[in-house]
């Protein structure tokens, strides 16, 4: 996997819903494909995406072999405090790759 890229604004007032973007480059192999020598390309997708504010959950979903390549989500989120949302991406090889944004109160 490659770095992953997330959009949270830098600041928000006590109570905005704010809209949260984040994307990961990842090819998302199905397992039933084939290459240019007719071997079958390896499973290999992102089972599980989350995301977390001040270590409490605000968004998760779990992924399946007929998502597209470089899965990309957008919700939304309520902020009532300063902290730091964490997204976690995890393959079904067990790689998992995390990245954190920080938000402060307007």
């Amino acid at each position: 996997m490659t770095k992953p890229r997330v959009k949270v604004p830098k600041t928000a007032l006590v109570g905005e819903i704010i809209t949260i973007k984040a994307i990961i480059s990842h090819r998302m192999h199905s397992g039933h494909g084939f290459d240019q020598q007719g071997n079958t390309i390896p499973k290999s997708i992102i089972n599980t995406f989350k995301c977390e504010f001040n270590d409490k959950l605000v968004f998760a979903c779990d992924l399946y072999p007929a998502m597209s390549s470089n899965p990309y989500f957008q919700f939304h989120a309520r902020v009532d405090e300063a902290g730091t949302f964490t997204f976690t991406w995890i393959d079904d090889d067990g790689t998992v790759t995390v990245k954190e944004q920080s938000i402060a109160l307007a």
